[in-house]
């Protein structure tokens, strides 16, 4: 086989249409696209519309809602805390919010940060935060530390 005798395989690859090319071509003149009306203009988007029915999008139900004061959440595992204190980026007697996001734990605040229980944490460690899961707060007294939730509304 030499270079000059590469083929793709048989219908592997599709001509390009070659459309408004003269009346021999057989898409001459108005290029398949009948005559006049909206769909014969350049430009035309008619996505979703069904000829008047009502459009799929519309039949069928809206389900949940999105709360539009909701708070967003920084989230960090404890595994994350004890790797970060075993690094000493993350001095283990106060850990807050802002030595969080200080040490590159977490890359921003958000409207606070929530500590999940991913991970072990074996150090006695402070850590007084925003938001805090149930297993979390256990995990870390079981270390023998101390997790403070500063607000009561975000402690689920």
């Amino acid at each position: 086989m030499k270079l000059n005798e590469l083929r793709d395989n048989p219908g592997a690859t599709r001509t390009k249409k070659r459309v408004a090319r003269g009346p021999g071509s057989g898409k001459g003149k108005t290029a398949g696209r009948g005559i006049k009306g909206q769909k014969s203009r350049s430009g035309v988007a008619l996505n979703g519309y069904e000829g008047g029915q009502m459009p799929l999008y519309q039949r069928l139900p809206k389900r949940g809602f999105n709360k539009p004061n909701r708070k967003a959440y920084a989230v960090i595992n404890l595994g994350i805390i004890q790797k970060f204190i075993e690094a000493g980026k993350l001095d283990a007697g106060n850990i807050t919010e802002d030595a969080l996001v200080a040490s590159g734990a977490v890359r921003r605040k958000l409207d606070g940060i929530r500590v999940l229980a991913k991970g072990d944490l074996t150090t006695k460690a402070a850590i007084t935060v925003t938001g805090a899961s149930q297993a979390a707060v256990d995990a870390v007294a079981k270390a023998g530390g101390s997790l403070t939730v500063t607000s009561a509304a975000a402690a689920e």
